[in-house]
């Protein structure tokens, strides 16, 4: 039997699962959970902490460390003997290379060998002595021991050692903190109360050092084949619940424990899950068929099947946080002047507050606050939307009509990007929570609308450049919003921000044909 490719296969339901959501319930409708699934939602746990930014962090931390160990020893004592030298320089920044790359081999930048001590310790001692033999064995070879401060290299190792040890103390106290805390647990969820899910959570609870924590299991069948307890972890409700349960809590991963002969009905289950923000596999530790072994990836020791994963995770998230923060911060200083003549205009045109706050959609369907300079006369303000501005509206002022079509009003929301972080400086553009296409609801509109919120909500977005922004008032125009707003989220880069955001002056004054 040849060996099945089932990523192509899963790519291929995923997409079927994209496109047949008709007969979806609106997450907008918010549904009554178990007493069960309540307790799970009711417990208090912080924002996760990614372990590859940890493991990153670490190595990072270590070289620049003992760089600096190196290079303080040097100055103070070599320098003053010897004379200053770029060669000396290099060799400690070499050393501290080289030593992280020990380190690597190690295999001891690991999160769980964080909260442990004597392995990583032994381990770090036995790494950081290795590297100063190989130093000392290229010395020779190349004729430099000589030239070689035996006192700076003696006081080099032990001070570094030294600061090691220290380090992973602290460190150990910390992650142990964080653990406390579950910022490092991947809070689970189990699709499949039957023999498979008992034997899934088994397998899950049993692994040594494992970051799996989970909540409980979810099953929409009531005949006896749906368990209430599996391996411990009790039923928590059907699978509509799991959407309502993850506006609640934190949820990282959910794993299906059906067998893949059950593909119509994973199907179905898709359709409802993969607007989320997590990650959705498909476990194998009952698969019989032989799949190639690259299309696996594990969760612990357990097989799994990659359905759907969690947009900007891990390093692509710092990187997106740090050009919201920073690049956001610098247009904000550039725009405070406009933005202070906008004030003043807002206030001489019309009676009433500088600013306008209303309530839209940010991430995973969270409520935020996005502030906007206010472009309608203030006893006719709409906090919630409910009627769409149209062109020529009453209800707009003559600053109003100006900085809307040039989205002037818009310019506040860089204290929601800077100060607040619930926005993006790029993202889908957060609509109002009772957003409507004449009486029906955007999400009841266009199927997947709430995968848009899979991500957090941008000033400006993929489609806002395109030309699709301002009034929604056709099916086409809030569909083509979320066609390209799902592009974003699954094209997404820092250069792919960085071309919106250079591109949005641009988008404004030549496609602002819908913005009144």
């Amino acid at each position: 039997m040849e060996p099945i490719n089932a990523r192509s296969m899963f790519d291929s339901a995923a997409t079927a699962a994209i496109a047949a959501t008709a007969d979806r319930p609106s997450i907008e409708r918010r549904r009554r959970l178990t007493p069960a699934a309540l307790a799970v939602s009711n417990q208090k746990v912080g924002r996760a902490y990614s372990p590859i930014v940890i493991a990153g962090a670490v190595r990072v931390i270590d070289f620049s460390m003992l760089s600096a160990i190196g290079i303080a020893l040097y100055f103070g004592y070599v320098v003053p003997l010897r004379g200053f030298s770029w060669e000396f320089l290099a060799a400690i920044f070499g050393v501290a290379a080289t030593a992280v790359i020990c380190f690597q081999a190690a295999d001891i930048y690991q999160v769980q060998l964080f909260r442990g001590h004597l392995r990583q310790m032994t381990r770090m001692a036995s790494s950081w002595t290795f590297v100063f033999l190989l130093f000392i064995g290229a010395s020779f070879i190349v004729k430099l021991g000589s030239e070689i401060s035996r006192l700076w290299l003696t006081a080099f190792f032990f001070a570094g050692l030294a600061a090691l040890v220290t380090g992973r103390v602290l460190l150990r106290s910390l992650v142990r903190s964080w653990a406390r805390q579950g910022r490092l647990d991947r809070r689970t969820i189990i699709v499949g109360a039957d023999q498979n899910g008992e034997q899934l959570v088994q397998a899950l609870k049993t692994q040594d050092d494992s970051d799996i924590k989970v909540l409980g299991v979810f099953d929409d069948r009531n005949d006896d084949r749906a368990m209430d307890t599996c391996a411990g972890s009790p039923k928590l409700g059907k699978v509509d619940d799991i959407v309502e349960l993850a506006r609640r809590t934190r949820i990282d991963l959910v794993l299906f424990a059906l067998p893949i002969s059950a593909e119509t009905r994973i199907l179905e289950m898709l359709k409802k899950l993969w607007v989320l923000p997590v990650d959705i596999r498909l476990s194998a530790h009952t698969n019989k068929l032989r799949f190639r072994p690259r299309s696996y990836s594990y969760v612990g020791e357990v097989p799994t099947l990659d359905v759907f994963e969690a947009p900007i995770t891990d390093w692509d998230l710092v990187m997106k946080w740090l050009f919201d923060h920073v690049v956001g911060f610098v247009i904000l200083v550039l725009a405070l002047p406009v933005m202070g003549l906008v004030a003043l205009a807002v206030k001489l045109d019309s009676p009433g507050p500088v600013l306008f706050r209303q309530k839209r959609f940010g991430f995973n369907n969270e409520r935020i606050d996005v502030f906007k300079f206010r472009s309608m006369y203030h006893h006719q303000a709409d906090p919630t939307a409910s009627k769409v501005v149209t062109k020529n509206d009453p209800r707009v002022t003559r600053v109003g009509r100006f900085i809307r079509k040039t989205s002037l009003d818009e310019l506040p929301q860089l204290f929601n990007v800077v100060f607040k972080s619930n926005l993006s400086l790029v993202g889908p553009r957060p609509h109002a929570v009772q957003g409507k296409l004449q009486s029906r609801l955007f999400d009841e509109a266009v199927d997947g609308y709430f995968a848009r919120h899979r991500v957090k909500p941008g000033i400006t977005g993929w489609a806002q450049i395109n030309g699709w922004r301002g009034e929604v008032d056709t099916d086409e125009k809030i569909q083509k919003r979320v066609e390209f707003d799902l592009y974003y989220i699954e094209n997404w880069s820092v250069l792919f921000d960085l071309y919106i955001l250079l591109k949005t002056p641009l988008a404004l004054m030549t496609k602002s044909e819908n913005a009144y």
